[in-house]
């Protein structure tokens, strides 16, 4: 195991251990906006992994959630979201995540998203393949639409634009066999990754909610793209990701909404 591996791993258990312990609590909520929430749960999880980081690799750069961004003196940035998920934190709906992400420059080396509840960690490693507790785990051999599980999630301006983003929602479930909404874009990603899920589309998620899970998708043979087809960026409001075998049949679903939306 690499060097930062070993890091990202240590400081993703000791942040899981936290998150557990503490969801059953009454939790003092603060509001970012109408619908986006964070806890004291948050902040501590946050601290603890980029302490690990800075401590471990003083030169790289870190962009988490809940705190200002460390700017590096080379290449390196980790993505941290210390819980993914946190509407579903607060409200004790135990379906969460830690999100750990490396990159270098644009390119993601290593990815880590820990469910603490169910205690399974995805991981990958830029070449290596995805795992699931160790083991490798592929996308899934569903082929059309008409048999597929779909994920999704609805941006934090939903209020304002619900009928909008609905509207994707109910085209799924007119094509598709499902289509679920859980609350942790992570989660989805890595549940896609395992074969669980089939596809995926968000808008305006944040680069630590994908960064991590978008390698983990792709080592497991699964493609994400922006909702044109092209490249995936992590500042992109854009994320389709499915197991390949349905993204253009996605990307024609997403693009017949939009032109009537």
């Amino acid at each position: 195991m690499l060097a930062f591996e070993r890091v990202a791993h240590a400081a993703a258990a000791r942040a899981g251990a936290l998150v557990r312990a503490r969801y059953r609590e009454q939790h003092a909520l603060e509001l970012k906006s109408a619908v986006d929430l964070v806890t004291a749960v948050d902040r501590e999880a946050e601290r603890l992994i980029v302490d690990a980081i800075a401590a471990a690799f003083p030169t790289h750069g870190i962009v988490a959630e809940e705190s200002p961004p460390r700017p590096g003196s080379d290449p390196h940035r980790w993505y941290v979201d210390p819980i993914d998920g946190t509407t579903n934190f607060a409200h004790g709906y135990p379906h969460f995540a830690v999100s750990i992400g490396l990159a270098r420059e644009e390119e993601m080396l290593f990815g880590l998203v820990y469910d603490p509840m169910r205690e399974e960690l995805f991981t990958a490693v830029r070449g290596g393949g995805a795992r699931l507790n160790g083991a490798p785990i592929g996308v899934s051999a569903v082929g059309r639409l008409d048999d597929a599980l779909l994920g999704t999630g609805f941006p934090y301006d939903r209020r304002e634009r619900g009928e909008f983003y609905v509207a994707f929602f109910l085209e799924g479930l007119r094509r598709a066999q499902g289509v679920r909404r859980t609350g942790s874009a992570a989660l989805d990603l890595c549940w896609l990754a395992a074969g669980r899920l089939d596809a995926f589309w968000e808008w305006k998620l944040h680069p630590w909610d994908v960064a991590a899970a978008r390698l983990v998708v792709e080592e497991a043979g699964g493609r994400v793209s922006d909702f044109a087809g092209g490249p995936h960026r992590l500042s992109a409001e854009e994320t389709a990701a499915s197991n390949g075998r349905l993204h253009d049949a996605l990307l024609a679903m997403l693009r017949d909404v939009r032109g009537h939306a």
